[in-house]
């Protein structure tokens, strides 16, 4: 049972005094937004596990060398080292980050809803699928913002401060994501 009563801040610092469950704590805390953000991002549910290891190896070496000084804001500155790992990993092999389903993988299966109806389960999960369909098409730009505010539930502070541009960038973003998705529903004729 985690004691959400204990805040990341203090959980660090028990982790600093060498309490090591400290660090289970915020791992399991903070695993499904780290986990989904960075699948989201290489499409690779094996690759998405070492990105996720290598995450929180690189977030202890830091904390270890005392590079923590964001006090209180954990997830955003674990998200942003989950991102620059994705970020480094496209730069070495050459391609930039895509989001598709072609590897059978359901981000909308993470989604708790509770609904006892076949009939809208069924529109449901058609729905999710035409969604994801759009925000694949998005520019990368567009998609990351969209990516990290839907499913990370990131602010806009957070997520601008993790993908290196304004706020006002990272607004504008959102904003032009959610016109072109508009336009593809009414393009494609797509009933939510």
């Amino acid at each position: 049972m985690e004691n959400t009563l204990i805040s990341d801040e203090v959980l660090v610092q028990q982790y600093l005094q060498g309490h090591e469950p400290a660090l289970e704590l915020l791992i399991r805390r903070h695993k499904s937004k780290v986990f989904t953000s960075i699948i989201l991002f290489v499409r690779d549910h094996y690759l998405a596990e070492d990105l996720f290891q290598d995450t929180f190896m690189k977030a202890v070496k830091k904390l270890r060398a005392g590079e923590y000084t964001e006090e209180g804001k954990f997830l955003p500155w674990i998200m942003r080292i989950a991102h620059n790992l994705c970020i480094d990993y496209y730069r070495r092999v050459k391609r930039g980050p895509q989001i598709t389903t072609s590897d059978g993988y359901d981000i909308f299966e993470i989604l708790k809803f509770s609904n006892g109806n076949p009939e809208k389960e069924y529109m449901r999960k058609q729905s999710h699928e035409k969604i994801r369909e759009m925000v694949n098409r998005l520019p990368a730009e567009q998609r990351e913002v969209v990516i990290l505010r839907q499913w990370s539930e990131l602010s806009f502070k957070e997520i601008a401060d993790i993908t290196g541009v304004s706020i006002n960038t990272a607004l504008g973003r959102m904003r032009y994501a959610l016109i072109n998705m508009r336009k593809m529903k009414e393009e494609y004729q797509v009933a939510l």
